[in-house]
């Protein structure tokens, strides 16, 4: 049986059809939003955004599906952990443990791994998730850094994500001493022992830190607070921060066809774009499921609880923090008696070290635009080796770095492979030195030789593999002209001229006096864009005599 209703038409007359009754409800709540806060225009201005289609965007990805589900379970995990050093005899399931004294912190850390519906496979989890997090941030930053995608108008996201790097070191930090177990507190002792070689305030820094002499009965809270709500909650606003401007900004793009600093080719952000993140994330979550539960990591219950008379044995810190422990292992023990003071310089050098380098690294954006005088934005990437300065520092840096880690396990180093662990050491203090610099000239060789191959391709075309034999008995190897996109692909970088001086008296024969920071800049900008450091780019002359068949093929 079906029904007919009216409807009133604009001239007042009825006629068949729908009656005009109340939007569906999803409607009016969206209309309700949308007259308070504009969602409709903010919908339309951003929803159809175009995000380039490369793998190596999905590395920003991953790092923030990986804080995400660090997030949810932290939540999870607060649940059922107790932030207290108090003592307490331990008669839970691990029967081992049974009867042992123990702080609280031990002891619920343990109820979660053994007790809790799932706790441990949650706990390992948030530890592998931040593990994840960071290597990722690594490895996003590194990407960032090699393809020149913190140019204006980037530089303050540089600045963020490097910042979200650090906070994610210290968090993490502060996250795996909270089970108070042997080998966390071990950390933590290290830890104190590098703040209290600061001069004259290092002790009242350790006293603020600890509550007190270490190692007290406040750090584990306070290390909570920190942890829980502090750390995450910056981290949070950065992130936010992080990916407003990744939406003002245009996103950054790989050369190519039809690809400029005016547009961005790819995926719209709905559908297609959002389908794809939402599908990457429930991978990086499955794969970091499957990880945590075949994979153990930080087994408390093997380390036993922190004692401050034991060192547990082949301590180690997490990957990220390896490289500052290793400043400290291979630096010799010097010391300086000042004034009736002791200035242990064996810890506070590398101390100072440690946050010199991470300052490099945050302002390197504005050096490099201070040495090319560049002011304009750039929305198309670089490949690495069409910078070989810049690449050469970057994988220095990383050769650096993992000289350090060497050098923060030089125990490890000297058990698993049967060597003396001075040798170790003394090869991390001289690596330190040289291995950077020879890592810098063969990557900038590689890079210049790269370029060298890419012009000869632009003007002789690919090899096919095709050997031809010429009438007169030669044989060569046939060229294929190469497209008119790979042409410009492997064209379109730009060249910067070397910053010049400029003559040294003015046209009345008068010197002109030169500043030290514009005779530092020349010699700066040359090291990057001199004669030894590009390759220039063929131009259309060569291209031209070459295909014309007048140049030598």
């Amino acid at each position: 049986m079906s029904t007919t209703t009216s409807t009133t038409n604009p001239s007042g007359a009825e006629g068949p059809g729908r009656s005009r009754g109340k939007a569906p409800a999803g409607e009016r709540v969206a209309d309700w939003a949308d007259g308070r806060l504009g969602i409709y225009s903010l919908a339309k201005a951003n929803m159809r955004k175009i995000f380039p289609d490369h793998w190596s965007f999905m590395l920003g990805e991953v790092c923030l599906y990986s804080f995400i589900i660090i997030i949810l379970t932290g939540v999870y995990l607060t649940l059922f952990f107790h932030p207290s050093m108090n003592e307490v005899v331990y008669h839970g399931s691990y029967v081992p443990m049974q009867g042992q004294l123990m702080s609280e912190a031990y002891k619920s850390t343990l109820d979660i791994s053994f007790d809790v519906r799932g706790g441990l496979l949650i706990r390992q989890l948030h530890h592998w998730a931040a593990l994840i997090f960071l290597a990722g941030m690594f490895v996003h930053m590194m990407r960032v850094f090699f393809t020149g995608a913190f140019r204006k108008p980037r530089e303050i996201n540089w600045l963020f994500g490097f910042l979200l790097f650090v906070l994610g070191m210290f968090t993490g930090f502060t996250g795996y001493s909270l089970p108070d177990d042997l080998l966390s507190g071990t950390g933590i002792r290290f830890m104190e022992g590098a703040v209290l070689s600061v001069p004259i305030v290092g002790t009242y820094l350790a006293f603020f830190i600890f509550g007190g002499e270490f190692p007290g009965d406040d750090f584990i809270a306070r290390f909570y607070s920190v942890h829980i709500l502090l750390l995450p909650g910056i981290m949070l606003g950065l992130v936010v921060a992080h990916l407003i401007l990744v939406f003002y900004h245009k996103h950054t793009q790989f050369a190519g066809g039809g690809k400029t600093n005016k547009n961005v080719v790819g995926m719209p952000l709905l559908p297609v774009y959002m389908a794809k993140a939402g599908g990457f994330f429930f991978l990086v979550f499955g794969v970091l499921c499957v990880v945590s539960a075949v994979a153990t990591i930080n087994p408390i219950w093997n380390i036993g609880p922190y004692r401050p008379d034991m060192v547990s044995t082949g301590a180690q810190p997490d990957w990220y923090m390896g490289f500052s422990e290793g400043l400290v292992r291979v630096m010799p023990g010097w010391e300086i008696n000042f004034w009736g003071h002791t200035l242990a310089l064996g810890v506070f050098v590398p101390l100072m070290i440690f946050p010199l380098v991470l300052v490099s690294i945050a302002v390197y954006p504005f050096i490099e635009s201070w040495i090319t005088g560049d002011r304009r934005e750039h929305h198309i990437l670089d490949r690495p080796r069409n910078a070989p300065t810049r690449t050469a520092f970057g994988v220095a840096w990383m050769a650096w770095y993992f000289v350090l880690l060497v050098g923060g396990g030089n125990d490890l180093w000297a058990t698993h492979f049967n060597l003396s662990i001075n040798a170790i050491t003394w090869f991390v203090r001289v690596g330190f030195f040289v291995v950077p610099v020879v890592t810098f000239i063969i990557t900038k060789r590689i890079c210049l030789g790269l370029q060298r191959r890419d012009k000869d391709k632009v003007l002789h075309g690919r090899e096919s593999g095709i050997i031809k034999r010429l009438p007169h008995g030669e044989f060569i190897e046939v060229h294929e002209p190469l497209s008119q996109e790979q042409l410009y692909t492997l064209t379109a970088h730009e060249q910067y001229q070397p910053a010049e001086i400029g003559p040294l008296v003015d046209e009345n024969g008068v010197e002109r006096k030169v500043k030290p920071l514009e005779k530092l800049r020349a010699k700066l900008s040359k090291g990057y864009y001199g004669e030894e450091s590009q390759i220039p780019k063929p131009t259309v002359e060569e291209y031209q005599e070459i295909t014309s068949g007048h140049g030598h093929h």
